[in-house]
């Protein structure tokens, strides 16, 4: 089987993955009591939903050319990778983790969570970057990667504070 790929179906999908994010961070702010952790959560889940606007933006932004696919997959490798992320649908690649949060989880169990979850994007990204043609796209890919490499960093320094914190 021959499959093809273009940018907008990535950005498609990278617009779930922060939609889910943000649901995730939202729901772990509300389980949260403390309030300063609770409006680092809410912070994370603003910055979800500006990537999620970025994203929307430079799908929008794409040309005819760009929406075209273009992307030769004579292996199916492509496919399968897709269809195992699709199956997935959740932040950043995992089935419904925010419905996962009971409430018990301990605020580093949730950065911990949200650091692996990021770094699952990235790797997410780079394997789709790869499938999308300069002229269909890849440096709009390369930005996305950015954005999410910018969340780990984020995220690392907010568990090593709570850590320090903990000490």
């Amino acid at each position: 089987m021959i499959i093809t790929f273009n940018a907008d179906e990535i950005f498609e999908m990278a617009e779930e993955i922060e939609r889910n994010g943000a649901k995730f961070y939202r729901k772990a702010a509300a389980n949260d009591g403390d309030k300063k952790i609770k409006q680092m959560l809410l912070d994370m889940a603003v910055m979800e939903d500006g990537h999620l606007r970025t994203f929307k933006e430079m799908r929008e932004q794409l040309g005819p050319q760009e929406k075209s696919s273009d992307v030769f997959d004579p292996d199916d490798q492509a496919a399968q990778y897709l269809q195992t992320m699709a199956d997935g649908r959740g932040f950043e690649g995992k089935v419904n983790i925010a419905e996962e949060l009971t409430g018990k989880e301990s605020i580093e169990e949730i950065l911990t969570t949200a650091i692996n979850a990021e770094k699952n994007s990235v790797v997410f990204y780079v394997g789709l970057k790869e499938l999308v043609s300069v002229k269909a796209g890849r440096d709009k890919i390369e930005r996305i990667i950015k954005e999410e490499l910018s969340h780990i960093t984020n995220l690392k320094q907010q568990l090593a504070a709570v850590r320090k914190k903990g000490s």
